[in-house]
């Protein structure tokens, strides 16, 4: 364990995709440790730790497994010895148009709800007693599909619908000892968006904003509620102004 116990400590799930290792970075600069995760990309997850060293450390598991969840929050504590921050930013997708009803198949379904809804939970479930031992915090990162009739397949919507909703329900079981709250990204700039080119004009034609998100318009958010400690179970769309339109 780092001898450092009062350090601020971050756990970001996804950390190694756009938006997670955008988090990761930004929460770095502000002072704090991190822990990275993802089921994957184990290689690209140990290389932003280690430009991140030494208050950063990477973990790979499973979210979905109870016992892999319980090994992510152990490894922070035995790192660091403290759970300030859990960012569930892992998620699912699906690319699937909304009137393709058949394409969207119990298996699509399963496995969308299985990593954005039953992965947050047992991550939550693991940590709570770490971040109620330190008045922590949890930031979910939904979707602005989730809060609007949209999004890139009805169940990846629906899946971030229901992460939304567990945000408040949440916010009142753990209080006062820990704050639940989520950022709703609408469209972000991304590797995963990259061939969206359409829906990128679109955006940048209509939203208040003219223009896409980008990974740090959401770590620029997750610090914002963190800081804002009278603040839970709120949902913060972070889309440029979409959300009005």
């Amino acid at each position: 364990m780092s001898g450092d116990t009062a350090t601020p400590v971050a756990l970001i799930t996804g950390a190694t995709g756009g938006i997670g290792s955008a988090v990761a970075r930004r929460l770095h600069r502000e002072g704090m440790r991190v822990v990275l995760t993802s089921s994957s990309s184990r290689t690209q997850g140990e290389r932003l730790a280690k430009t991140l060293a030494p208050n950063a450390s990477y973990v790979q598991g499973d979210l979905t497994d109870p016992a892999d969840a319980r090994k992510l929050v152990r490894a922070a504590l035995s790192q660091f010895g403290r759970l300030d921050l859990l960012v569930n930013n892992a998620a699912a997708f699906a690319h699937i148009p909304h009137t393709d009803l058949a394409a969207a198949t119990p298996e699509v379904w399963r496995r969308l709800l299985d990593v954005n809804v039953i992965g947050v939970w047992c991550t939550i479930e693991a940590a709570r007693v770490a971040l109620e031992d330190s008045c922590g915090h949890i930031v979910n990162i939904t979707s602005l599909a989730g809060v609007r009739p949209m999004g890139a397949s009805i169940p990846y919507a629906v899946s971030k619908a229901a992460l939304g909703h567990m945000t408040p329900l949440l916010a009142k079981a753990l209080g006062p000892s820990v704050r639940v709250n989520a950022i709703a990204p609408g469209f972000v700039a991304t590797d995963r968006t990259s061939g969206w080119s359409e829906v990128l004009a679109s955006v940048e034609s209509s939203a208040p904003l003219r223009r896409a998100g980008t990974p740090e318009d959401i770590a620029d958010a997750v610090v914002a509620l963190h800081s804002a400690t009278y603040v839970t179970g709120q949902t913060l769309a972070v889309d440029g102004g979409l959300s009005l339109l």
